[in-house]
């Protein structure tokens, strides 16, 4: 059974708040390239759920993986990082 600290957590911004307790979070990382080694930025969208609707378009949040809540959504807001100016 996993613990709770355990799972994963990502740091990414807010693309999009435009559906209900929903957020997609746009997470960056880099990976070296197999041949060349040279970093390769690699995006990818999560959907996450703000249960409170606090996250706004620009916000950098954190999101901790979670049990399933719907078809897409498989991490939650865990907290704001730093807020749009």
């Amino acid at each position: 059974m996993m613990e709770r600290n355990k799972r994963r957590v990502l740091t990414g911004e807010v693309v999009s708040n435009a559906t209900d307790k929903t957020i997609s979070v746009l997470v960056t990382t880099y990976r070296k390239h197999p041949l060349y080694g040279k970093r390769v930025i690699q995006t990818k969208k999560f959907a996450a759920h703000d249960e409170q609707n606090q996250a706004n378009v620009g916000d950098v949040v954190k999101i901790m993986e979670t049990r399933p809540l719907s078809k897409s959504k498989r991490f939650r807001l865990l907290e704001i990082v730093e807020t749009k100016a």
